[in-house]
């Protein structure tokens, strides 16, 4: 199976009110992970109005992308063409789908485009399969869990997220003997 891997950054919680500050992406092509098909790009979040979006400090605070850091970044109307282009239709995972899904389908329609992918899969819910007497599902508890690491200063940033992502799920469907 060929999915792609994904994680968003963002300035909060809300995918009405709030912005997308990052997006990573990595291809599992045949249960590998391939680290050269990959999407990353910071992005100047803007609101339904197309007015520019500040981070604010507690969202700064999780991920570390700061207002000068996205500054000169490219606004989502031409990021998120490009990386539903990357999607291409296929299978996309990301840990808890409900979130990133929620954003990417909110923005897309924002934007007059359409978040389609062919299925959408969460290692939240793999993971509450695979370890259904723990009570964390975390992506830093389940990588503890599964002996994955993330590389320095990656973790809450969207592409050392989903390269832990993309192993956990592996990963997880071994230990659920499903093919990836």
């Amino acid at each position: 199976m060929n999915v792609v891997v994904f994680d968003l950054e963002t300035t909060g919680l809300s995918p009405e009110r709030d912005g997308i500050v990052e997006i990573g992406a990595l291809r599992v092509v045949d249960g590998e992970v391939q680290e050269h098909l990959r999407f990353e790009s910071l992005v100047r979040p803007t609101n339904a109005a197309g007015e520019h979006l500040l981070i604010p400090w507690h969202a700064q605070r999780v991920h570390g992308i700061s207002n000068e850091m996205i500054r000169d970044a490219p606004s989502l109307e031409e990021v998120l063409p490009e990386f539903l282009a990357f999607v291409d239709g296929s299978a996309v995972v990301a840990h808890n789908i409900s979130f990133d899904g929620g954003f990417m389908r909110a923005h897309a329609r924002r934007l007059g485009l359409t978040w389609a992918p062919a299925a959408e899969h969460c290692t939240v819910k793999l993971s509450r399969q695979a370890f259904p007497k723990e009570r964390a599902h975390n992506l830093g508890v389940l990588a503890e869990r599964l002996g994955l690491t993330f590389a320095p200063g990656g973790r809450h940033r969207s592409f050392g997220d989903v390269q832990v992502t993309a192993q956990a799920y592996l990963r997880l469907m071994e230990r659920l003997q499903t093919p990836a």
